[in-house]
């Protein structure tokens, strides 16, 4: 994932106003050279999955998710998938966060930047009407910003080649079934070496990692309206019903459940079993 093909960062040296909405796709295996800001970023994808490097740290957000960047951290962002992402730059104001984190983005938060990017254009032509509501919108956007709750769920990524190379082949094909002792003789490494270098870089044992990985593309996939047969398949399950089992004692809820949970929130599309 870190050999993105460059885009362009956007030049600006000042916000224009207090929040301010970018939009923009990116195309899979895209991405932002390292850079930082004088403002705070709040970034999600809409759609598909982003990937974001922070301070060597890599996390991989799907849309119910969001990472928060502080002014003046250094971050990367590209695109796993396609990807249709939203950016709010934010000037520093009390009570925001000063520290890198993953959010959940709520049902209410996205509606609010939803309308700010309608209002966009009115705003920008300098309609007084329009740029007084959407001053409004600001203010609200602030404060849901301040109440966010941190994500509980992300996925860590390795920063060292060995494991960056181990880790793509698994999220390319989480079915993947080596054991450590396979991936140490096809990276030149002891399993001991690997085991070793992977809990220090990420974490989290490998075995828990994977668990993390399977979920995660599950969230992916539902999200993108794959069919939950498939999905399980693609995971390595023999089954729907194992598939079932797992995203049920993970998340509380079936996976078809989950999804019509979240297309109702978020208008993702409400694809069937």
């Amino acid at each position: 994932m870190q050999d993105w093909k460059p885009v362009a960062v956007p030049e600006m040296t000042a916000l224009p106003r207090s929040v301010f909405l970018r939009t923009q796709v990116l195309p899979a295996g895209h991405g932002f050279p390292p850079h930082s800001h004088g403002w705070h970023q709040f970034v999600y994808a809409t759609s598909g999955v982003l990937a974001v490097m922070v301070e060597d740290n890599w996390f991989c957000i799907t849309p119910q998710q969001a990472i928060w960047v502080p002014a003046g951290t250094r971050h990367t962002t590209g695109a796993l998938q396609t990807a249709a992402f939203r950016n709010l730059y934010v000037e520093s104001r009390p009570g925001l966060p000063d520290d890198c984190r993953v959010l959940s983005v709520s049902a209410l938060l996205r509606a609010l930047i939803g309308e700010l990017q309608r209002l966009g254009e009115a705003a920008a032509r300098g309609e007084a009407e329009e740029a007084a509501y959407a001053a409004r919108i600001d203010t609200l956007i602030l404060d849901q910003l301040r109440r966010q709750p941190r994500h509980d769920f992300h996925l860590p990524w390795p920063r060292s080649a060995r494991l960056h190379q181990m880790c793509t082949a698994l999220y390319d094909d989480p079915a993947d079934r080596r054991t450590l002792e396979q991936w140490g003789a096809a990276l030149g490494a002891s399993a001991r070496t690997l085991t070793r270098h992977f809990e220090a870089e990420l974490g989290l044992p490998l075995r828990a990692w994977r668990r993390r990985l399977r979920l995660f593309r599950a969230l992916e996939w539902l999200t993108a309206g794959r069919p939950v047969t498939a999905i399980a398949l693609d995971l390595g399950y023999a089954s729907p019903s194992a598939f079932t089992y797992m995203f049920r004692r993970e998340t509380g809820c079936p996976p078809m459940q989950w999804r019509l949970a979240q297309a109702e929130s978020a208008g993702w599309p409400a694809a069937g079993p």
